[in-house]
């Protein structure tokens, strides 16, 4: 009887056992039939589906012309499995080290071929399935590295468009370039990324489980979408032209930098922007060190004299100077215990207007400038520009530096108006003094002329914005003062003067500023020539800056010479006829 008991308990275990574990089954049926069908499904659908990403060409930036500064070529990134070539490491990583030199790193390589990975199911460290062995690579060097290890498994290609620079070092500092990852890092390739920048697509199709794709099976496809294309305001033969006369330009000066920068003042346009040194595009080991920067908007400096014309400027448009005034011009200033001369010496003088401007007296100036208010002074600068970005549209542009009038000491006012005491980028000066040229309207400056987008439509950028900042009245009565500058018989740049044309223009010298003390350095200047031609018809200014020259250089034994070649050249290039009149002489003395 007991034992009886005992196999019925034995049996009604067991069947409860066993109905417990056929529910549990059930319930799971039900739940992967059911509920989770769905990601069930997915998941068999994931793992029979095969994506390739269809990559998009990142757009080009043209010249205004159509001609390629920055373009895409067809590249490969070569990728590994490390579960394939792990046992060949070293074979292999000696093969792509011989094959791309300096772009890769032997021991580095080596791991990554046999790179593992951990496992949270096995609780495992195993061999990693996909690895990034060398990116960038043009195509047809990527085929013969595949070609060389035809005999290892396990390294592939994937389709890249490649950055291309055409032009090497042509305006490299205006052009940048992009990183490892395609976003541009610099230049216009920063400043339009959005825009270069396309949409990547991606084929997707059904693969059998040996990863073959199935022949009529389902395929989707997301279109990839190409960036647009960026048309540049430069005209490439310029500033290949300007880039190689500026460098001659700096070694000849023996100066630490350079910038040129050449716009039609009509319309803003940019059609050349050079920098010496610089840097070369094509080689991604040279962007490094102090010249990716664009200089031309991201160093302050302070101008010296070329803004005596604004200051004079100023004056014009209340009517309280023209070319002929006359100006008693004292053999020294003292302000605030500090002794302000001209770069000459010289006893009382009796200058006209155009005389200060045309032997650049900063004596004479600050003379000239007494006629206004501080406050007035401060308000025609900040009318041309000055303490504020010039909307450009380049990244790292800065504002400068242009003290309130009413933290202004009598000393900055008197350093001021010849151009000390205030900081400028370089397309600030060209965008201001360009206004004087066209007639009082000062145009903001770009260098983006259009935009093309992949189905060949042409968008053009928004018009750019203009301001009445002078009269007519006054702005020629400045360009008459400054086409005594490149005259023969007392200017200071006789160099500036192009056969055939009206010059106006203006030199340029300033005490450098030290970046670790903020403080002057004696003997140490920055010089430049700024000028526009025809002077009665203007179209084009040049700026040219030229950082800490030889000793005793100024801008018009070093600066007008680079002036002159650049400017001939735009003049030339666009077509530019002599008007055949004849520069209107002023008395430099009375």
């Amino acid at each position: 009887m007991t034992r009886q008991r005992l196999s019925r308990r034995r049996l009604r275990f067991c069947l409860y056992a066993f109905i417990g574990v056929f529910v549990v089954f059930a319930v799971r049926l039900f739940q992967i039939q059911a509920l989770d069908m769905g990601a069930y499904a997915a998941k068999a659908v994931e793992a029979g589906t095969a994506r390739v990403a269809v990559p998009a060409p990142r757009g080009e930036i043209l010249d205004r012309n159509g001609r390629p500064l920055a373009d895409s070529v067809q590249g490969r990134n070569l990728t590994a499995d490390p579960y394939l070539t792990a046992p060949n490491a070293p074979a292999i990583a000696a093969v792509l080290h011989d094959k791309l030199g300096d772009r890769i790193d032997y021991f580095d390589t080596i791991d990554k071929l046999r790179r593992k990975v951990y496992n949270p199911q096995t609780k495992q460290m195993v061999p990693a399935r996909f690895v990034y062995v060398a990116k960038h690579i043009p195509a047809d060097e990527a085929s013969g590295v595949l070609e060389a290890l035809e005999d290892y498994p396990g390294v592939f290609s994937e389709k890249i468009g490649l950055r291309s620079y055409p032009g090497g070092r042509l305006g490299a500092n205006l052009v940048g370039f992009v990183d490892a990852d395609g976003r541009g890092r610099a230049g216009l390739e920063q400043a339009f990324d959005k825009r270069l920048t396309g949409t990547d697509g991606e084929n997707t199709y059904e693969v059998s489980p040996l990863g073959v794709r199935i022949p009529m099976a389902d395929t989707t496809v997301r279109r990839m979408v190409p960036g647009a294309d960026v048309v540049s305001t430069i005209d490439r033969d310029l500033q290949w032209y300007a880039d190689q006369r500026l460098a001659a330009g700096v070694r000849e000066a023996s100066a630490d930098w350079g910038l040129a920068i050449t716009m039609d003042v009509r319309t803003g346009e940019i059609v050349q922007m050079s920098q010496a040194p610089s840097f070369d595009l094509a080689d991604p080991r040279d962007r490094k060190g102090p010249w990716i920067k664009n200089l031309s908007v991201e160093r302050p400096y302070e101008p010296g004299s070329v803004l005596k014309t604004i200051t004079m400027a100023a004056l014009a448009d209340q009517g309280k100077i023209r070319p002929e005034s006359p100006i008693v011009v004292p053999k020294g200033i003292r302000v605030n215990q500090y002794h302000i001369g001209d770069y000459w010496q010289h006893g009382v003088l009796h200058l006209t207007a155009a005389g200060v401007i045309a032997k650049s007296s900063n004596l004479g100036t600050i003379v000239a400038a007494r006629h206004m208010t501080e406050r007035s002074h401060w308000e025609y600068l900040h009318r041309f520009g000055f303490g504020q970005r010039t909307g450009i549209g380049l990244a790292g542009e800065t504002a400068g530096i242009l003290r309130d009038s009413n933290q202004w000491a009598a000393a900055h006012r008197a350093t001021i108006a010849f151009g000390q005491g205030i900081s400028v980028n370089a397309v600030q000066i060209t965008r201001a003094v360009g206004a004087i040229a066209n007639g009082g309207v000062m145009v903001t400056p770009t260098v983006v002329d259009a935009y093309r987008l992949p189905d060949g439509r042409q968008i053009h950028a928004p018009e750019r914005e203009t301001k009445r900042v002078i009269s007519p009245e006054a702005a020629a009565i400045v360009r008459r003062m400054m086409e005594q500058v490149p005259r023969s018989d007392g200017g200071t740049a006789p160099a500036a003067q192009i056969a055939g044309y009206r010059v106006a223009g203006k030199t340029g010298t300033a005490w450098r500023v030290s970046p670790e003390t903020g403080k002057y350095i004696r003997g140490q200047n920055t010089v430049s020539f700024i000028g526009f031609a025809p002077a009665d018809k203007p179209r084009f200014i040049t700026y040219v800056v030229l950082d800490k020259p030889f000793r005793n250089a100024g801008g018009g034994l070093t600066a007008a010479p680079v002036f002159h070649d650049i400017m001939s050249m735009a003049l030339e290039r666009f077509g530019v006829v002599p008007s055949g009149s004849k520069s209107p002489k002023v008395d430099l003395d009375w």
